[in-house]
Formats: structure tokens, sequence, C-alpha cells
């Protein structure tokens, strides 16, 4: 499909998207270039010059090597280095900026919990409205009029027209029966997401940019401005799949048909399954793509074997189109439906289509489109997903030779897969689900019915609801054991294994490991020797650091301190805060550390939440040892919970009296005061000093009282921080917020103490040897070198 030349160039447009990650990205591909013809031509010049002396001397000229046969005219390499130039001013170009009138540019400064400006922003609901894992609706919203609401019954500012599309947060039941195109005006409070503040965790800033986004809205009410009849549109279509094979199905069956159809990003699939099958390895289930289009292009031409070619391409065509609708756009949809067509015009042509060519082509026509798309993970994971089939699945079905090759299939499909998956997965996830390859095989036949069942019920239930719905109940069956046999799985001890994430130049290693194998046939006969280095480049650096970091790290947790403390392969962690903490917090930064127990946990009442953090941490990581302090009298039916869960575990579980001291690791902690609350910790030599909401006549008492001892380290609310910081001088102080009057800042950088705030520096790490270091700052200083 694709000429030598043509895949060069298509190559140098794909690795200069990739290279904007480089500094100087674009010259360096061009120098690549500009390198290759170089030595190619130079090549091309000796060839010649030993043949023509071997003409004059009337002898045979050496022959050359195959590798050299083969190579390009030095011209392709030369325009592959100038396209991948190209790329990268084009990627740079396609970067979405807000405009003058973005209503990004309308948040109010430091708009905070205590300073919150109403506002109304009126505009079109650009999606359907989903579930959030806080039981709130979220919906895209295109903005087209801003106003601010009167305070007092004093005046509101004049109305404006903005542009841009807002994230939009809602009530539940307000967010109920919103559509596609629906014009509405939401009373809210507008922000700006914030980047990852701790290591490891979801970044907001980021995810909402990929969406050309720039501002939320966390709104309170909705007016619905439009009342006429719903337009006709895709969504109606979805829904009506979606309710047919819900009715007889229930949930969670229904929806997790659904989303194999569809797509989990086009149905609103519970967290709680979504979370089941992302941790079993089996998240690809949920996503449409290439699976879903194979299926629906085999039963198109199977029906239409009989009608002429130009029928079949047309049929298929359509049938491509229409599922592409139906699942919403997305990459790894768009990649599968391209290839599809290639397959189609195949057929019509009468011509083999090659399968790696096609894939290029489809890559290559994607990032056209969207070069943003190249930093995408589901565009990455379903790109190297079907490269693996195409080129890893033939020689390990030769290698299986011994077995029936349904059998062989069946192995080497997840297998290849896996192969090229894992190393993308690390670096992102840092997670190695250990039972995923055996689940994959043993599911595939469930995953293969209830995708070509749900194929058909959704055909049925365009054409007839009840006719879907029937069809769906027959596979009520299948889906309650997939789900029982992905919850089994998930159950089983060590389903899934943190290494933590790998480095860039780890992960493109053992890519350039695979390739090798792929390539060269040395390699490929030592496949084994390349899987041993490439084992070796993930578990190594493992080893060393369990067997040589020291590192604390004080989380951003909100108004409760968080503490972390790595030494040499023993975790210590002190607090969880509320179970939001928990969940996006704690366990995301000890996943992307490669820890996969907690050795000491000492828990302590700073704040009084609702539920803390600690049962949504025992449900993914096992605790050797939790200690104590006395709980309030709300939160003991919780403690007793947290009791029965750690022995289960064969854990220990011990209370403590305050003011008794105890050794957790590295780590002397003893509660001062439980009411304050005051918590001292000896850490190597450092005197830590954790400390609640005090008043100044409390801090005056205690230091006169000599109750406190100064400290190196001191953490607090930022209430009381410049009452400590003078009272106690320590060397260095960290507080939850920045949000202190000018004047008291302004008092407190005259002094030798030097100020962390979690809520604007993100988390602070200290390892020995070196400073403090804030986790933003050195994220940005690592952003602006690349």
């Amino acid at each position: 499909m694709i000429q030598a030349g043509g895949v060069i160039i298509c190559l140098g447009y794909i690795l200069g998207l990739l290279f904007t990650a480089v500094p100087w990205g674009g010259a360096w591909i061009l120098l690549l270039g500009i390198l290759g013809a170089v030595v190619l031509r130079l090549r091309t010049l000796k060839s010649r010059k030993l043949a023509q002396k071997a003409e004059n001397a009337g002898t045979k000229a050496k022959p050359i090597s195959s590798f050299w046969q083969n190579t390009p005219d030095p011209r392709v390499l030369l325009a592959a280095g100038l396209v991948g130039l190209l790329a990268t001013l084009y990627f740079q170009w396609q970067v979405p900026e807000p405009g003058a009138k973005d209503i990004s540019q309308f948040v109010p400064p430091g708009n905070s919990s205590n300073q919150e400006q109403l506002v109304i922003v009126r505009g079109e609901v650009a999606s359907t409205p989903r579930l959030t894992r806080s039981q709130r609706g979220q919906f895209w919203l295109a903005a087209t009029q801003l106003d601010e609401v009167k305070k007092d019954d004093g005046p509101g500012s004049a109305s404006k027209g903005v542009t841009g599309k807002l994230y939009v947060t809602v009530p539940i039941l307000q967010a109920t029966g919103l559509y596609p195109g629906q014009e509405i005006a939401v009373t809210g409070v507008l922000y700006k997401p914030k980047a990852a503040s701790n290591p490891g965790a979801f970044d907001f800033q980021k995810f909402l940019k990929q969406e050309a986004t720039f501002a939320g809205l966390t709104g309170r009410q909705i007016n619905i401005l439009d009342e006429e009849p719903p337009k006709w549109g895709w969504w109606q279509v979805r829904e009506r799949i979606v309710r047919s094979q819900v009715r007889w199905l229930g949930i969670p069956e229904g929806p997790l048909v659904s989303a194999m159809v569809l797509g989990s990003k086009a149905v609103d699939l519970p967290y709680d399954i979504r979370d089941l099958f992302v941790q079993a390895g089996l998240a690809h289930a949920l996503a449409a793509s290439g699976f879903q289009t194979s299926l629906i292009l085999s039963v198109i031409l199977q029906l239409t074997r009989r009608a002429k070619k130009g029928t079949q391409f047309i049929l298929g065509g359509l049938g491509l189109i229409v599922f592409l609708s139906l699942t919403g756009f997305q990459p790894a949809v768009l990649r599968a439906v391209i290839m599809g067509f290639a397959a189609l015009v195949g057929l019509a042509l009468k011509r083999k289509v090659k399968q790696l060519g096609s894939l290029l082509l489809a890559a290559t026509l994607l990032l056209l489109f969207n070069p943003l798309w190249i930093w995408d993970l589901g565009f990455q994971l379903s790109f190297l997903a079907t490269l693996g089939l195409i080129v890893t699945v033939p020689p390990i079905i030769q290698r299986l030779g011994w077995l029936p090759p349904a059998i062989a299939s069946l192995i080497a499909v997840p297998l290849a897969a896996t192969i090229w998956t894992l190393p993308l997965q690390l670096f992102v996830f840092g997670v190695v689900p250990s039972y995923s390859l055996l689940l994959n095989i043993i599911s595939t036949p469930f995953i293969s019915i209830l995708s070509i069942g749900g194929i058909i019920s959704a055909l049925a239930a365009l054409i007839w609801p009840e006719a879907g719905s029937f069809v769906a109940g027959i596979l009520h069956y299948p889906a309650d054991l997939l789900l029982k046999l992905v919850e089994f799985f998930s159950k089983l001890p060590g389903n899934s294994i943190a290494v933590g994430s790998i480095s860039p130049w780890q992960m493109l290693a053992i890519y350039t490991l695979i390739l090798l194998v792929v390539l060269l046939r040395w390699w490929r006969q030592r496949w084994w020797f390349a899987s041993c280095i490439a084992i070796g480049l993930v578990l190594i650096p493992v080893w060393h650091s369990a067997n040589s970091l020291f590192r604390i790290t004080v989380l951003a947790a909100g108004a409760e301190p968080v503490v972390v403390i790595q030494d040499r392969g023993t975790v210590t962690l002190i607090n969880s805060g509320d179970e939001g903490t928990g969940r996006f917090t704690i366990l995301p930064f000890l996943q992307q550390q490669g820890v996969n127990h907690i050795d000491w946990a000492i828990a302590t009442d700073f704040q009084d939440n609702e539920s803390s953090g600690w049962l949504e941490v025992l449900q993914r990581l096992p605790i050797k040892n939790f200690y104590t302090y006395p709980p309030k009298q709300d939160k003991v039916i919780e403690t007793q919970v947290i009791q029965q869960e750690i022995q289960k575990r064969q854990g220990i579980f011990q209370p403590l009296a305050v003011g008794q001291a105890m050794t957790a690791g590295p780590v002397v902690a003893q509660l001062v005061n439980d009411q304050l609350p005051i918590l001292q910790l000896q850490i190597q030599g450092q005197n830590w000093l954790l400390m609640g909401n005090l008043k100044s006549k409390e801090i005056a008492q205690l230091v006169k009282s000599g109750g406190l001892v100064p400290p190196q380290v001191l953490w607090c609310v930022p209430e009381s921080l410049k009452d400590l910081v003078l009272a106690l001088e320590p060397q260095i102080a960290i507080a939850s917020s920045a949000d202190l009057e000018p004047k008291v800042l302004s008092e407190l950088s005259q002094s030798q103490t030097k100020l962390f705030f979690t809520g604007r520096d993100g988390a602070i790490q200290w390892t020995p040897g070196s400073d403090f270091e804030a986790f933003i700052q050195a994220t940005e200083n690592k952003s602006s070198v690349l």
C-alpha cells in the first residue's frame, strides 16, 4: 500500500512528533536525516568506485551485502528529516492556547473556598452527562456568555461574550435529562485546574489542556434555556442501545455489554467495574477498537458474500462509519476504522493489503489530523498493541507449533500485545498485572461471545428495542461469569505488583531490544537473552533503590499532615487524610514508588474527616504494623473496621496512649497532645513537629511550660504559622496553604526559617545530604529543560 520511500517519510513525520519531547527535537531529527543521507551517499560512491576498479582490472566486483542493497535513496532520508522538522513545528502550532475571550481569562484571581465569586455561564451542552467518582454529574459546556452574580443586592458586572469549553460538575439531579446541543445557564464557581501536586498524581491541568479546555466550573444550579425537543443526534442512538441492553441485563451486566460494544468512553460504566478490569489487566476489553471493527466487517462481508465487490465495499464502509459515529470518534477507533477501510479497498481492487503499511498509514493520517494525539495514551496503546499483533503473533505461533492452532493463537495474541504495551504501562503506571496474560487467555471466549452478542443486540435495538433487550438477556450468564472471573483474579494475592515508574531511557532501551528481536535474525534466535536484559533493566534499578534510598515525603494532602518515609525498602506512613486523599494521593504515590506493602502506619486525628483514607489504602496494600492513638467518639466504629482488616491480613494493630512513645522503623513518634493535636517525630537525628490548629495563647503557654522542643522541621496549618515560626524558630516550616495576608508573609520572609506551602509548592521531599525540594518547582525545572 505504501512504497519504501513513503514508509520512511511517514516514519520521519511520526519521529518528528515524538522528538517534541526533547530539546531542539526538530533540529535533531533533521540532523539524523542529513547524516543518514551522507552515509548512504558515501557508501554508494564507494561501491561505484570498487565496481569501476574491478571492471578496469577485468575481475568480478565483490557483491554488495543484502543490507546495503535494500537501503533507500539518500534523498528520501533527507526529505524524511525535513518532514520531521516540519512535524515539530506543526505540533507547536497545534498546541491549544486560550484566546483573548476564552472563559479561562475571566476566572477571578485567587478564587478560593472562602472568597467564592458566583457566576452564571450560558452555553451549549457539548456532551452527554456522566457520573463522577464523587457522585456528581459531569459534562462539557461550550460557553458563550458570562455574568457575575450580584452580592448583597449590589450591582453585577455587565455580561461578557466568551468562548472556549468548560469542564462542568453539578449535583447529579441537576444533570439528569441534559443532552448535547441544549442551551443552559449554569450558576457556580469558576476555577483554573491545577497541575499534579504529588508524584504519581493525576495531572488535571494537563488532561483539560488535551481537551483544549483551560477552566472548570463547579456548578450549583442549572436553568434550561432551550425547551424545544432535542434535535437528532448519535447520542440518541447510543442511549437507545444502552437502555435496551440494560432493560433485561440489569446493572452492572448491561453497561458492561454496552461498553464492550461502544467503548467505556461512550458508556457510563460504574467505576468499580471499570477499576476491576483495569486492575486485572483487561482494560482493553472495555475499549472499542480493532476487535469490534473486525467483527463488524466480518459479519457484513459474510452476509454479502454473494454480492458484488462494490456493494460489499459500500455496505462495509457504512457499517464502519456508523460504528465510528456511535463510539464518539476516539483515536483508537479511528485507527481501526482506517485500517478497516484499507482492507475494503484491497478487497475491491482484489489486492492483498500489507497490514504494517496499513497501520503506518492510519497513524500518519490521524496524526496529520491531530498531532497532539501522539501523546494520547489510548492512541499509543492501541498503536503498539496492533503493531504487536502484526509483527509478533506469527513468530510466536510458529514457536507454539506443537499446540493446536486455536490454542496457539489464543496464547499468542495476548502475549504479543503484552510484550509491546508493557514497557509503556510501566512508564506511565509502574504496575505489572501478574495474572493478566492468563486471564486474557481464559476470558477471550467470554469477551468474543459478549462482543458478538452485544453487536447483534445493538442492531436489533435500533429496529425494535424489545428485540434488542431479548438478545441482550441471553448474554446474562456469560457477562456474569466474566465479572466473577475478573473479580476472582483481582482478589488473588499479588494480583498487581508495583515496580515503580521506569524512566524514559529504560522504556526506550526495552523497545530497542524488542525491535532488535523483530528485525535482526541474531537477536531473534536469542530472544531469551533480550528478555533477560529487559527484565534486568526494570528490576536492577528497583533493587538498588530498595537497598539504598532514604527519603521523606510530605504529601500535599490538604489540612492534614501525610508523611511517607522510605528507608531502604521499609515504608512508614503517618496519617491518611480523608477517603479522597487515600485514593488519589497516597496510593498513586506509593504505586509510582514501587511500594507493595506498608511496614509501619501511624494514625492520628488531625482533621475531623467524615471517613479516613486508611480503608482505601488497606484495599490495595497490606499494613504490617498499625499504631493508632485514641480515636474520637464518632470514629470508633471505623477504627474497629480498620482493625479487622489489618488482623485479617495477619497485621499487628496496636492502640497507643497519649504521651506514649513508639518506634516505627526509622521513626520515633510521640503524640504530645491529642486535643490540639501535637505529634513529635525523631527521624535520623532530626526533630519534626506536626501541629494542629493552635491559638496564640495556647502556643505561648506550651512554649513557656517547655512542652514544645524547638524542631528542625515544623508542619502546621497556616493560621498558626506566624506564631509558631516566631516562637520555635525552626529551620524548615511547612504549611498546607499560602492563603495568608501579605503583611504576615512579609514578616515570615524576614525570619531565618525556610517556608514551604504544599498547596502552592506541592509535595515536599528530603533526602540526606540534599536540601528540601518542592515537587512542583522540580517538575517545572525539568519541563523547562525539555
